[in-house]
């Protein structure tokens, strides 16, 4: 089988115990309009454009059979037509300077799960294993759980990163391969989760409150993005919500991400929403901590090195 991946990270040490490779998957079911990610939301393999490599060549221009790229008339940088393109990767091939290139790339469950088999002595050694994340695993359900069956058979220790929005039947396939299910809970309000994500939430609040039914290995991550994620009210509701579903499973913060910017000008895109947008200082940090915590929930928290 065959499925679309963004890329393989190696010694990932953010995304479950120990030392990981956590494999991205394309295909989302939300779109959040702070992703970090947004690469991930579209399932289908797409065209990226550095500016800044371009030394205006134009072979690639030349090579399009489309007639999808064209020179600008302002600069000598390209302007591509994406209703036009249709990424048979001749123009790809054809630039100097790697100005362009795709955002991920088709492969089998076979070439991913090699590549993870190459990295378990480190998994063995750390207490480590592998983790897929996205764009969202169950979007791809049957590619990601190909992968994760074919690593239990190989004792390494699996994890999964989703937003849990699918049916519950596809859900539960993934419970006998996962060892821990680091879950995202975002916005509580059904008319605001709609409103950031392009979805209301009642089927993932249903579906993490039949995961912690069934299984204890269970990490909850709140995304912040100051004015919308990361305000008292919505850290309190998440907080509240998760206590009464089980109040032994922990909360991670993470705090605003700025690296989706860049990408979505690389896709062509334009994200104003994101304009001005930055991580939250720490003593704003340790107030959001501090209600989930006065809420009776534990907190997953990573240590700060020291300088």
């Amino acid at each position: 089988m065959y499925g679309n991946i963004i890329d393989i990270k190696k010694f990932a040490i953010h995304d479950g115990p120990g030392i990981r490779s956590t494999v991205f998957l394309k295909g989302c079911p939300l779109s959040c309009i702070w992703c970090h990610n947004p690469e991930g939301i579209d399932s289908k393999i797409n065209l990226w454009y550095f500016e800044k490599k371009c030394i205006g060549c134009h072979r690639c221009v030349a090579a399009c059979k489309n007639s999808a790229l064209s020179i600008g008339s302002a600069s000598p940088h390209i302007v591509i037509d994406r209703e036009k393109c249709i990424n048979e990767g001749n123009c790809v091939e054809a630039c100097p300077t790697a100005a362009l290139c795709f955002d991920g790339k088709r492969v089998s469950q076979r070439e991913v799960i090699d590549v993870l088999l190459e990295d378990k002595p480190f998994y063995d050694k750390s207490g480590g294993g592998i983790t897929i994340s996205g764009g969202d695993p169950l979007f791809q359900h049957e590619f990601a759980l190909g992968i994760l069956m074919e690593c239990k058979k190989h004792s390494i220790h699996t994890a999964i990163e989703t937003c849990m929005y699918a049916k519950k039947e596809i859900f539960e396939k993934f419970f006998d391969y996962v060892d821990l299910f680091i879950v995202d809970l975002k916005v509580f309000n059904s008319a605001n989760h709609k409103k950031y994500t392009g979805v209301e939430n009642e089927l993932i609040k249903s579906n993490f409150e039949f995961l912690a039914s069934k299984k204890e290995n269970i990490l909850v991550r709140i995304p912040l993005v100051p004015g919308i994620t990361a305000t008292k009210e919505n850290i309190g509701e998440i907080a509240s919500f998760v206590y009464e579903v089980n109040n032994k499973i922990p909360i991670e913060l993470m705090n605003y991400n700025p690296l989706g910017e860049n990408k979505y000008r690389l896709m062509g895109k334009a994200n104003e929403l994101l304009k001005g947008i930055k991580p939250l200082p720490e003593p704003e940090l340790d107030a959001l901590y501090q209600i989930i915590s006065d809420k009776g929930v534990k907190i997953a928290r990573e240590k700060k090195v020291k300088q």
